[in-house]
């Protein structure tokens, strides 16, 4: 059984980590810290399990972490959670910047632990075994994403999030976009990226071997025109991937089958650890600078 310290107290952190920690049965939730004490104290009371005041001493007190908390908060809490040997349960983006996502790789290289970055969609088995088939067939020329959220309604959760409104769709569903274009189309070797209306991002990628993918994003499109598409095209025509019937807590559950397999395997392969959450950090910050400088940026390698 895993002992894991819930980091944060969000809508995403109760609705989702919290909820899929005490669902598997193979972790338990044993203790919460987040910035806010009050939240913390009535989350942790929802589950009957201590709020903590220090971060530290949460990490000291589990075998794991599920952090669930601002990329730039996430990154440091992260690093201080591998020095101290506890897995790894991270949200995209693991950092916002690419010296950060080099430093937490580096610490969990340095102290072994299992790892694994939510990209949600990599998690639900249906999506997972159609990426696997398109990696499979190979032949693809590239693909279209086109990721259009509309978070900025009352009634939406995260329309609130301080960073998203910063960052916006580049950093918070471009993760998404990336977890299933690089699978099969490879690394990403360049990017060029060109802003439009409604703070949309619209990116062109070469991948490893000459495959070129084409993504917009945005967090503010028109009510009637969002869409989640990710459509790859090649030799055998035009293969959609589909959308998932799965809600987001029974994807988290199938990440922590993952995590607490390589933890009693002592195995390091599995797909979506922080090597690969450093990557996709690698192209949103090429992008960053593409967009400001108008230029292709090659994505830094590690």
């Amino acid at each position: 059984m895993l002992n894991f310290g819930l980091f944060g107290t969000g809508h995403w952190a109760a609705g989702t980590h919290a909820a899929a920690l005490a669902t598997h049965p193979g972790t338990r939730l044993a203790g919460v810290w987040g910035r806010d004490p009050a939240k913390a104290r009535a989350l942790a009371d929802r589950y009957g399990v201590p709020a903590f005041g220090d971060i530290d001493e949460l990490i000291a007190a589990v075998d794991a972490v599920a952090v669930a908390l601002p990329p730039d908060v996430q990154a440091d809490i992260a690093v201080r959670a591998a020095d101290a040997g506890r897995h790894l349960l991270l949200d995209k983006p693991v950092a916002f910047d690419l010296a950060s996502a080099d430093r937490l790789v580096d610490a969990a290289e340095r102290s072994g632990v299992a790892s694994v970055v939510f990209f949600t969609n990599r998690f639900h088995p249906d999506i997972a075994s159609h990426l696997a088939a398109a990696a499979a067939t190979g032949g693809w020329h590239g693909a279209r994403a086109t990721l259009f959220a509309s978070i900025f309604r009352p009634e939406n959760p995260y329309g609130g999030s301080p960073w998203r409104r910063e960052r916006g769709g580049l950093w918070d569903v471009g993760p998404h976009a990336l977890s299933m274009l690089i699978p099969v189309l490879g690394a990403v070797t360049e990017v060029a990226a060109m802003d439009a209306p409604r703070d949309t991002v619209h990116l062109l990628l070469r991948h490893a071997g000459g495959p070129t993918s084409t993504v917009a994003l945005t967090l503010d499109a028109p009510a009637e025109a969002t869409t989640f598409e990710v459509v790859f095209h090649g030799e055998d025509g035009f293969d959609p991937v589909p959308r998932s019937s799965g809600t987001a807590v029974e994807a988290l559950v199938v990440a922590l089958d993952q995590l607490v397999e390589e933890v009693a395997s002592g195995t390091r392969d599995g797909i979506c650890d922080v090597r690969f959450g450093r990557d996709v950090v690698a192209v949103l910050d090429a992008a960053e600078t593409a967009r400001a400088e108008g230029r292709t940026v090659p994505v830094s390698a590690r």
